[in-house]
């Protein structure tokens, strides 16, 4: 089951995305996804198996202009990571799923995403996602 995340989920948001952006501090990723919860333009979403949270999407919208892309806003992939174990299943597609229904939802033609260089798994997943590539600094975009 995929679902919108409250902001009761937020320990659960936060233990999560402590273990994809591991350079920041569980207290600093609770302020910024607290300040995120008070936006109308970001959400985040829960993957659960058996009731155990076990991956998290985040996306917004972004009216600044992104790499790629012609129209405003665009929707875009902030964020996404499930745990290790429970790879493989077709969850990370299901959270980028609703991140990109959510965008659609918010008036999006396009939606979008990035990550860095180095990072192989992410760049094989944005490819297999449909993402096209624009940029060497490994930006994407897709049309919904």
């Amino acid at each position: 089951m995929v679902r919108k995340a409250r902001k009761s989920d937020l320990a659960t948001l936060v233990s999560l995305a402590v273990l994809l952006w591991d350079n920041n501090s569980t207290d600093a990723l609770f302020y910024e996804f607290s300040e995120i919860f008070t936006k109308a333009n970001a959400q985040f979403f829960l993957k659960f198996e058996n009731d155990m949270p076990v991956g998290f999407s985040q996306c917004q919208l972004r009216y600044d202009y992104v790499e790629g892309t012609k129209t405003t806003p665009v929707g875009y992939l902030e964020g996404i990571f499930v745990k290790e174990e429970y790879r493989n299943k077709g969850y990370a597609k299901e959270l980028l799923a609703e991140c990109e229904t959510w965008a659609k939802e918010n008036g999006c033609q396009e939606f979008a995403s990035d990550c860095e260089m180095e990072n192989i798994d992410s760049f094989h997943f944005h490819k297999a996602m449909n993402f096209t590539e624009v940029n060497r600094i490994i930006c994407f975009t897709k049309e919904l």
